[in-house]
């Protein structure tokens, strides 16, 4: 069905959260297999990976990074992918297009729970993955308690492949726990065979037995010569290892000291040995796929600062060729990267990441094929919800024509933003995941389209409403201007609608004292009254009466009575007692069961309402937490969810209902609103 590839090439993530030197690890992969003669640091800002100029200046991935290796003969294209939960969109989208992932974490026990998203994806998608525990030079390390640790949060099994040796706060060597035989580090060079340290042989025993058993509850073979107590073979070991590693069914462990190049050969050799080959992931995305066409996934999407679109894509079946038709595109170059480094190809096979430029139209997660037609879309990540925005309004305001482009492009490059124009605020929103995200996205703004911009939160879009009705409230509009002027006379009944009714209009007139024609009008200006009430808001939930009035024949218009349907609102609205109402969202959180009881007060302090709490069924450890909150109250909710989780707690949300405001409040929120002159934040 599908195209073989060769099996020299392997396409791996690397991901992990903030700060556990995912960047270094690539540095140094890159520094061992000779693709770099010297390594950059983040400090220094001269990293392969993070080379956006947002990267360097915070110090952190903003976006996906790519740089091609070789080793052994396999050529390896790594993907440095953000750390940071405000980016995992990022992570997700070019996790789809992989071999498999290096998770990279520290050894503290406390954080590890920060691994627990990333794991769940990687499991949802059965994409294979290895951890790699850095920064072992740390204080107070303790194996076990660290790969238990690591096993809680992991729906697969972890198997410990190595067990670090240690002297003091320093980690100088490891033991193979396939082979048994222990290594020696040294800085700039291989590790050294060693004797084997038997202070250390009752842990390693217990880690090599625990790896042994979990490799056996998928090889019925291996698990006979355990309860027989005969020794497995090496090869059989490894033979497990690859096929239960590529088939997501456990995963191996791992420890070194990137900065030291400290346990990355050992890591790179797994890869080469055990990681599943590209064609054996192509067979696993591509199992309903019946076409021979070129298959390809875009992972990514760069506008680079020349203006110039380049699409990251996996090639998954077929060869693709410069100027090749995609989709209806003819595509432009096609290129190798290396950080920002562009190295032009003239082919590129099936089990290839490349960038290609200037595919016009074609978006991050896009199936692109030669005969789209024939060709089935592939899976791709799942768009997160935005939970964090600002308003924003260009610095100049000739600009403001140039920003909807810009903002469309910012959108192809990070679709885990989101803009709108509000139609009650009238406020462009920008939406994403964090306070960082967005500063990332005004800074691309800045740099790349020279459209700087000034923020501030968004208004709340409250509304106003009714508590009693008014009768035979009267309108009268009389003008004279010379000529024919202008009079119009109604009279309106008013009352309150129960709420989520909105609005509602009809007329009751006897004998034509109002003439058909001109009640349009009188419709048409209580609806403009109604866009802002005595209070500053929108008014919603009211039912408007038109009974009776008096009609000129010479002097009356619809214009006219347009008005005096507007004094009549003017003059009844206020004495039906206004009432401000503010939007009330339904909120799910989704939170570590250890931190429920944290979720439950930080709802219930923010005026929230609890509707009820259960663990997720698929998703052990976890609750789920459902609760009506004022959006008045949602500006920081995520701020302070993450701060009480450990960065790992998120939310879904949605408009639910109105509802009235606490008199106290309210009358805070209107003095705010008359101050500033419209809508209250």
């Amino acid at each position: 069905m599908n195209e073989k590839v060769k099996s020299g090439s392997r396409n791996v993530a690397i991901v992990g959260p903030y700060l556990s030197g995912k960047t270094t690890l690539l540095e140094s992969l890159l520094f061992v297999t000779g693709a770099i003669s010297r390594k950059g640091s983040a400090k220094d800002g001269n990293t392969v990976g993070d080379s956006a100029a947002e990267s360097r200046d915070r110090q952190m991935s903003v976006e996906v990074s790519t740089a091609c290796t070789e080793y052994s003969d396999i050529r390896f294209t790594f993907v440095d992918c953000p750390g940071s939960i405000e980016f995992a969109q990022e992570t997700y989208n070019a996790l789809m297009g992989v071999d498999a992932a290096i998770v990279v974490c520290e050894p503290i026990t406390d954080r590890v729970l920060t691994l627990a998203p990333l794991f769940k994806f990687l499991d949802d998608w059965e994409i294979p993955h290895l951890v790699f525990v850095n920064k072992m030079d740390r204080a107070n390390i303790n194996v076990l308690d660290t790969l238990h640790a690591l096993k809680a949060v992991s729906s697969r099994p972890l198997v410990a492949h190595q067990y670090p040796i240690m002297q003091g706060e320093e980690l100088i060597g490891f033991i193979d726990l396939v082979s048994e035989e222990a290594y020696r580090y040294h800085p700039g060079a291989p590790a050294d065979p060693i004797p084997f340290p038997e202070e250390l042989k009752e842990e390693e025993q217990i880690a090599r037995a625990e790896m042994l058993e979990a490799l056996a509850n998928f090889d019925d073979h291996l698990l006979e010569e355990l309860l027989e107590d005969i020794e497995p073979d090496q090869e059989e070991i490894l033979k497990d290892l690859k096929l239960e590693l590529g088939a997501d069914l456990v995963v191996p462990v791992f420890f070194g000291v990137a900065e030291q190049d400290y346990g990355v050969r050992p890591l790179l050799q797994a890869l080469v040995k055990e990681a599943p080959e590209p064609e054996v992931t192509a067979e696993r995305r591509l199992k309903s796929q019946s076409s021979q066409s070129p298959v390809a996934q875009v992972l990514k999407t760069y506008y680079t600062p020349q203006g110039g679109k380049i699409s990251l894509v996996r090639v998954w079946q077929g060869k693709l060729t410069e100027g090749i038709v995609l989709n209806g595109v003819r595509a432009g170059g096609l290129y190798r990267l290396m950080g920002q480094q562009q190295v032009q190809v003239n082919e590129v096979c099936a089990g290839d990441i490349i960038a290609i430029s200037r595919l016009e139209g074609i978006k991050t997660g896009d199936t692109i094929s030669c005969d789209p037609q024939s060709v089935m879309a592939l899976p791709k990540a799942e768009q997160m919800e935005p939970v964090y925005a600002l308003a924003i309004t260009p610095e100049k305001r000739n600009d403001e024509v140039k920003l909807s482009s810009a903002i469309t492009k910012l959108l192809e490059e990070d679709c885990s933003l989101a803009w709108e124009q509000h139609g009650d605020t009238h406020e462009v929103i920008l939406w994403g995941q964090g306070e960082i995200h967005l500063q990332v996205a005004l800074d691309r703004l800045r740099r790349k389209y020279n459209l700087p911009m000034t923020t501030h939160l968004p208004q709340v879009p409250y509304k106003e409403t009714i508590r009693k009705p008014a009768t035979s409230v009267h309108g009268r509009y009389k003008h004279q201007s010379g000529g024919h002027g202008q009079f119009g006379d109604v009279y309106l009944d008013i009352q309150p609608l129960a709420r989520g009714e909105g609005f509602n209009f009809k007329e009751t007139i006897v004998g034509g004292v109002v003439p058909k024609q001109y009640i349009p009008g009188v419709e048409v200006g209580v609806r403009e009254f109604l866009t802002h009430g005595p209070l500053g808001f929108p008014v919603v939930d009211v039912a408007v009466t038109l009974t009776n009035g008096s009609y000129h024949t010479v002097d009356s218009s619809e214009q006219a009575f347009k008005q005096a349907a507007r004094l009549a609102m003017q003059t009844g609205i206020p004495k039906c007692e206004p009432t401000l109402l503010e939007p009330i969202v339904r909120v799910e959180v989704k939170t570590p069961n250890e931190f429920t009881a944290k979720v439950l007060q930080l709802v219930t302090g923010r005026r929230g309402q609890i509707l009820g709490y259960e663990g997720i069924g698929n998703w052990h450890g976890w609750d789920s937490v459902v609760a009506y909150l004022p959006q008045a109250e949602m500006q920081n909710f995520i701020v302070e969810l993450r701060s009480l989780t450990l960065g790992v707690g998120s939310f879904h949300w949605e408009f639910d209902h109105l509802q009235e405001v606490p008199d106290k409040l309210a009358e805070r929120i209107l003095a705010h609103s008359n101050g500033h002159g419209g809508n209250g934040k």
